[in-house]
């Protein structure tokens, strides 16, 4: 892992130590500014909004302190029209189906002069105010400032209609309240919204009729002032996050680009991420909600010049570090030349040399050189006894071999005796000790075919059925194509020793053995499985040397994605799994070649 990283790490090592040192200089005086910037960057910003936020917020509470002023004005308009009483003389006698002789043309003759006398006798600012119309408990209608109609209700099923609609169920609900309403309800104009209000007899509190005011959306620039504030202004009829949202005023975006009617806490959002600063404010007589709107692009502008001014500080920085790396390399790079160069005389035979260094660290290293070129008689002795010292120890390893060689005479002889003497089972045993004991040194080889392996573990078997007199049956499933792989040697052999020591051997009777090999994608699996006694802590028995061995091997030689997995149950048996990828070896021997 560690070797990896150094060679991903030297594709970008410059190789000069001139373009090292620009480098180092660029990488020490570059971040620390781009992060001053960053940070004063983002000071400025925070400040910036958090100070044009609370301005926009003073300015809705003012703002909708003037539209208290400015609906409470018409809240009294329409108490002082429901109050008159003329106005409820005229609604009594068209609700009193007893008074036959009261006809629609009676309620016209009320005209709208006379309405509009009532409404002027009252010295209300009727400014903003588009038209006034009231209707009786039949829906008849009477306005002022418009057509005696009923808008868009205006049909043979008007009383049904009106009925059905949101806002006469809220005026009712209210019982006698001015209820506001962000459209026309009329649906005559979108540039005007409308009030409703319950007309109740005074006497049995029972609806009696409804007036129904139109205001200009107009009203809204005085409310707002647009014109002293940056940004724009949006009136939002609800404010409640489960319910639909209606734009009742909007200056602040385009008609395409306005809100749909979704919830409330959506259509924030959803100004939030166009990028606008939101700042809102609830109007306590209509219960609205006013937002003021405001792009943070335009809003930031003066903190981008922060960006910008660090991009070009940082650049000037890297400009001068660039031109004092030139100079100041010059001064490192020289004496390094002169090393360089006693280093291709010294490969050429030269010893001795006349160069001068300064007393700093690369001179340092310039007169080790010297010296040591001067010392390279004293190096080559060493390097003499060196080699001596590596014969004599390749001398004691060929004699240490002859003792598998004397071993293998020995049961050589044992056999033939054995033979002689007509005792099979010592020259079985004899003969599988020989090969397994050739097997387990595979002339000092790591690797071994499973072929030879499989082999081995036949011969191991052999032996320990004479020990015990064929109590163990082994069974071998190994594909045919792996034999001609290489693995570990040792790596199957002692799983299945562990199996006759702690599974077969404590049985009574007569066991099995099964050895299988497979191939999973990238991945070879040997399974080794008895129906010995089982193991009642496996913990146990993989701290022990043998299991806990393989395992440290096969991680070693096959990396981290190789398995020993055991199951085991008590009376029943166990089951012992290598997993791993053969090719994993041959990568780690490549690497080292390549370090070679």
């Amino acid at each position: 892992m560690n070797n990896r990283v150094r060679s991903f790490l030297a594709k970008f090592r410059f190789q000069r130590v001139r373009t090292r040192f620009l480098a180092a200089m660029i990488v020490i005086s570059l971040p620390p500014l781009f992060l001053l910037g960053f940070i004063s960057f983002n000071i400025a910003k925070s400040t910036l909004m958090q100070t044009n936020e609370q301005t926009n917020e003073d300015h809705l509470e003012t703002s909708s302190e003037v539209a208290d002023l400015l609906f409470r004005n018409i809240v009294n308009l329409n108490r002082s029209i429901v109050m008159n009483d003329e106005v409820r003389a005229v609604l009594n006698s068209s609700n009193n189906k007893a008074e036959q002789s009261f006809e629609q043309g009676d309620l016209n003759d009320w005209n709208s002069s006379k309405l509009q006398k009532v409404i002027n006798n009252n010295l209300f600012d009727t400014k903003f105010v588009n038209s006034i119309c009231i209707f009786n408990l039949d829906f008849q209608t009477f306005c002022a400032g418009r057509s005696d109609d009923a808008g868009i209700y205006e049909k043979p099923d008007k009383a049904a209609l009106i009925r059905q609609t949101d806002w006469y169920k809220q005026a009712a609900e209210e019982q006698g309240k001015v209820v506001f309403v962000g459209y026309d309800i009329l649906g005559d104009s979108k540039d005007s919204f409308s009030t409703v209000k319950l007309f109740r007899d005074a006497s049995t509190s029972e609806p009696i009729g409804l007036l129904i005011t139109n205001i200009s959306k107009s009203i809204f620039q005085d409310i707002f002032n647009a014109g002293s504030s940056s940004g724009g202004f949006l009136a939002i009829e609800s404010a409640a996050a489960d319910k639909p949202v209606h734009v009742v005023f909007n200056n602040a975006l385009p008609d395409d680009k306005q809100p749909a009617e979704v919830n409330y806490a959506s259509t924030l959002a959803a100004l939030k991420k166009t990028g606008y600063l939101v700042s809102q404010y609830q109007n306590q007589t209509t219960g609205w909600t006013f937002i003021h709107l405001v792009k943070l692009k335009e809003l930031l502008k003066q903190s981008n010049t922060i960006g910008t001014a660090t991009t070009f500080m940082a650049v000037s920085m890297g400009v001068l570090a660039l031109i004092l790396s030139f100079f100041m390399s010059g001064s490192i790079t020289r004496p390094l030349l002169q090393i360089k160069k006693m280093m291709v005389e010294w490969t050429k035979g030269t010893r001795s040399f006349q160069e001068t260094f300064e007393r700093d660290e690369v001179g340092a290293i310039g007169e080790t050189f010297k010296r040591m070129a001067s010392e390279n008689r004293e190096l080559t002795e060493k390097l003499i006894h060196s080699e001596l010292k590596e014969r004599e120890a390749e001398l004691r390893a060929l004699q240490a071999q002859i003792k598998p060689h004397f071993l293998y005479n020995t049961l050589d002889s044992i056999y033939w005796m054995a033979t002689l003497q007509k005792n099979n089972d010592i020259a079985q045993m004899a003969v599988s000790l020989s090969e397994s004991f050739k097997l387990s040194l595979n002339k000092g080889k790591e690797m071994i075919s499973v072929f030879k392996e499989l082999k081995h573990i036949e011969h191991y078997m052999t032996i320990q059925n004479i020990r015990y007199n064929n109590r163990f049956q082994y069974i071998e499933e190994v594909d045919a194509s792996l034999m001609g792989m290489e693995i570990m040697k040792l790596l199957l052999q002692p799983l299945v020793e562990n199996a006759i020591y702690h599974g077969l051997e404590p049985k009574l009777g007569e066991g099995t053995i099964r050895l299988s090999g497979k191939r999973e994608g990238d991945f070879l699996v040997f399974t080794v499985e008895d129906n010995g006694i089982g193991i009642e802590d496996v913990s146990v028995t993989e701290s022990g040397y043998g299991l806990r061995n393989v395992r440290e091997r096969l991680l070693l030689s096959y990396g981290p994605t190789s398995e020993l997995r055991i199951w085991s149950r008590v009376h029943e048996g166990t089951r012992i799994e290598l997993r791993f990828n053969p090719n994993m070896k041959e990568r780690d021997s490549d690497a080292e070649s390549d370090r070679m």
